[in-house]
């Protein structure tokens, strides 16, 4: 299985924790839009497809990466 890089996961879980005391300060409709989007990435970026789960794989996947969390992302 494909995993996504340490980097991407990090970001992905900030902006989840973001956008949850967003959603529930404002609780605007372009909170729980871009709540919504987040959510639906680090779900496919972790291969599950609820947030309790991705966050949990996400966080697992980070402590497992270690100190290659800093690591650039490199594309093609």
């Amino acid at each position: 299985m494909l995993m996504a890089h340490p980097a991407v996961l990090s970001r992905l879980v900030e902006q989840y924790e973001t956008l949850e005391l967003l959603h529930a300060e404002q609780g605007t409709r372009e909170a729980r839009q871009r709540m919504e989007d987040v959510v639906y990435t680090l779900c496919v970026s972790t291969g599950t497809r609820d947030v309790g789960a991705a966050l949990a794989t996400a966080r697992q996947q980070l402590a497992a990466a270690g100190s290659s969390v800093d690591a650039p992302v490199v594309g093609p």
